[in-house]
């Protein structure tokens, strides 16, 4: 099965499917990502599945948002299959396996870094995967979105 990238068309088909007004930012990849969180929320809210490209977007865009936030290389934060980043400073590896890794779903990463979910909680039902002295995100949850 072919991949779709996000791009306008698909972000607005899924915000009018929504009764979202179309997406009128820059069609790059930073206001794009943004708009797709929105449209994932507003999807959330009525009990909807959102496309995979507007998922992807919305991952990516809170991934972006926490390596910004924290930057460094000694943690990796993945949400397969969607996107991984390297955050938190202190040692960073070189090859293999990171020693701090953190995985999770889309639903639990956007839903982690929104504030709608408690490290705590995702870690004791285990919807994170967490490993390694570092692999605590609580002090950089819920992220900054604007």
């Amino acid at each position: 099965m072919p991949r779709s990238p996000l791009t306008s068309a698909v972000l607005n088909e899924q915000r009018a499917a929504l009764g979202l007004p179309p997406h009128t930012g820059a069609d790059e990849p930073a206001a794009l990502r943004r708009a797709a969180l929105d449209t994932v929320l507003a999807a959330e809210a009525e009990g909807t599945e959102p496309s995979r490209p507007v998922v992807k977007g919305a991952v990516r865009f809170l991934l972006d948002r926490l390596a910004e936030s924290a930057p460094g290389r000694s943690v990796e934060v993945r949400v397969p299959p969607h996107a991984a980043v390297q955050c938190i400073d202190g040692p960073h590896h070189t090859r293999g396996t990171p020693p701090n890794v953190v995985e999770m779903d889309a639903a639990t990463w956007i839903a982690l870094a929104t504030g709608r979910l408690a490290w705590a909680d995702a870690v004791a039902d285990g919807r994170v995967r967490a490993s390694g002295a570092r692999a605590d995100l609580t002090g950089y949850l819920p992220l900054p979105i604007d």
